[in-house]
């Protein structure tokens, strides 16, 4: 093994390429400070991938009296909606009512409720929900999103696929987000700005030596090398307790919860375009959303994941959770054999001693440890909504430490291909599809909603299809995959087809394997040579 290469010292190491991570170091090499961040896999590999993929303030966090949290991750909504229309837009929910709708929740209104209205015991009644709405359409701030409002849902499109005793409904607003392309834009973003990117380069270990921290780093194919660093920023996500106790090596009585949530993905299960809100007997709720085109994906499950190295994935038992709590309020039951897909992920989430997997807390907690002479950020928590803000809160704290940090900036600042007005994809679309009229009308949408203005980058000098050069299947082509390499840190097919798209959900396992094998004879790339 050749000796390690030490390299000058940088303000921040940052740890971990998931959303928080590379949250942090977009804001802060975009305040004056250098940076650079290893992850020991793919950009959002793990948790941030994993999500149910929504911008939202989340209904049911208000039942815990979590107030704070869901006002700013409602005033989120529309910051980021503006940052990154090609891979966010509103959505509309729908959440069916029906008085005899009974359950065991144990959250802090519930346990109110039980109190002061015995004979509504297990009942959410309909005017607490209209009050919960209420509060979610005016706590933030909303401009662009639409309000409220009540429907009847005999004979209509939202009342057609459910079984005929919900009547009602209250109907929301939302926001989609595409969670590991999301990672990947701040990633490209950070980088652009002057921050190093290492992508399957893991932290081994890490010492102070004279208040600087001395952080070796190991790629997955190359020697390793030490980073100097003044501050380190532990953004491991579900691996964030281990560096603090492992690779750092310093004492913390702060812990997280690790929770696991899975979500299954099925045939398409109704022609609208609105996702739907299901109360569950047990207290718990889940979603049904169209997704990708011609699916719907369910979600999501929480139960507490005892075993770090133990890859997450969606149990049969989990499995048969959502299909049966999906099919009591579908016509048509959901079965295994509807599923095509399952995805699972770990929350890290703050371990604040609560009783269930569902009542711990989703907000995030920052905590700033000195114990070992230089300065360590260890990130618990949070949620994609507010990666941002919680980014902003990171550098108040890392800003004392650096007295000539720059101000905050990143509110409304547009990530990569997101330079255009919110309601401002449909003329995209029309300006791509009449620049290359070959492309048929789904390819141009798909490629609007992944790379927005950085489409017409990508697809370049093509007057035909042939000059996208060798097409993987599902209108994958090896100039996409040539850009996905160069300028997104792509190195493999997993990447490409599950995070940075979902076009495994279309490819057949052999054109996966095709595709797995060009990436591993193409030579690096610059930026492959760059990460090494």
């Amino acid at each position: 093994m050749k000796p390690c290469e030490t390299h000058d010292v940088v303000d921040l190491l940052v740890i971990g390429g998931g959303i928080n991570g590379c949250g942090i170091a977009r804001d802060a090499v975009g305040r004056g400070l250098s940076v650079e961040l290893a992850e020991m896999n793919d950009l959002a590999s793990a948790t941030s991938s994993a999500s149910t993929k929504l911008f939202h303030g989340g209904l049911r966090y208000l039942e815990y009296w979590e107030v704070r949290l869901v006002r700013e991750a409602l005033i989120e909504r529309e910051t980021l909606l503006q940052a990154m229309p090609h891979i966010s837009w509103p959505m509309r929910f729908v959440l069916p009512y029906h008085e005899d709708m009974r359950f065991d929740g144990d959250t802090p209104t519930s346990k109110v409720l039980n109190i002061v209205m015995p004979w509504m015991k297990g009942r959410r009644p309909a005017w607490l929900i209209r009050f919960g709405l209420f509060l979610y359409d005016n706590l933030g701030g909303r401009k662009i999103l639409k309000g409220t409002t009540s429907l009847i849902l005999g004979g209509t499109p939202e009342g057609a696929p459910l079984e005929d005793r919900f009547q009602k409904a209250f109907e929301y607003s939302d926001c989609w987000i595409e969670d590991s392309r999301l990672v990947t834009l701040n990633a490209r973003d950070a980088q652009a700005r002057g921050a190093k990117i290492n992508v399957r380069t893991k932290v081994t270990s890490a010492e102070q030596i004279d208040g600087i921290w001395h952080v070796t780093l190991k790629p997955k194919d190359g020697s390793p090398r030490i980073v100097k660093a003044r501050m380190l920023v532990n953004a491991g996500g579900p691996w964030v307790e281990n560096i603090i106790r492992n690779t750092v090596r310093i004492n913390s009585t702060e812990g997280v919860r690790l929770v696991r949530g899975s979500h299954i993905v099925t045939r398409k299960l109704y022609d609208h375009d609105k996702c739907y809100f299901f109360q569950g007997e047990d207290g718990r709720i889940i979603f049904t959303i169209p997704y990708e085109t011609d699916f719907t994906l369910i979600g999501t499950t929480d139960a507490d994941h005892t075993e770090l190295n133990q890859k997450p994935v969606c149990t049969p038992e989990e499995q048969d959770y959502l299909l049966a709590f999906a099919s009591k309020y579908l016509k048509k039951d959901v079965t295994k054999d509807d599923v095509v897909w399952t995805y699972s992920g770990v929350r890290p989430l703050y371990n604040d001693g609560a009783s269930s997997a569902t009542a711990a807390t989703r907000d995030y907690v920052l905590k700033v440890d000195q114990s070992a002479g230089a300065p360590i950020l260890n990130v618990f928590g949070g949620k994609i909504t507010t990666y941002r803000r919680l980014a902003e809160t990171a550098l108040e704290k890392i800003a004392p430490f650096f007295p000539n940090v720059g101000k905050p900036w990143t509110a409304g600042v547009p990530l990569p291909g997101g330079n255009f007005p919110v309601d401002g994809v449909a003329a995209l679309t029309q300006r791509l599809a009449a620049q290359y009229p070959f492309l048929s009308a789904a390819w141009v949408t798909r490629l609007v909603k992944a790379y927005g203005l950085d489409a017409f980058d990508m697809l370049g000098d093509a007057k035909v299809e042939t000059d996208l050069g060798q097409n993987f299947g599902a209108n994958l082509t090896e100039r996409e995959v040539n850009w996905l390499v160069e300028n997104e840190f792509a190195r493999t097919a997993e990447d490409i087809v599950w995070r940075r798209s979902k076009l495994g959900l279309r490819l057949t396992a052999n054109e996966i394997d095709v595709l797995d094998a060009r990436l591993a004879t193409a030579p690096a790339t610059p930026s492959q040579q760059h990460a090494v």
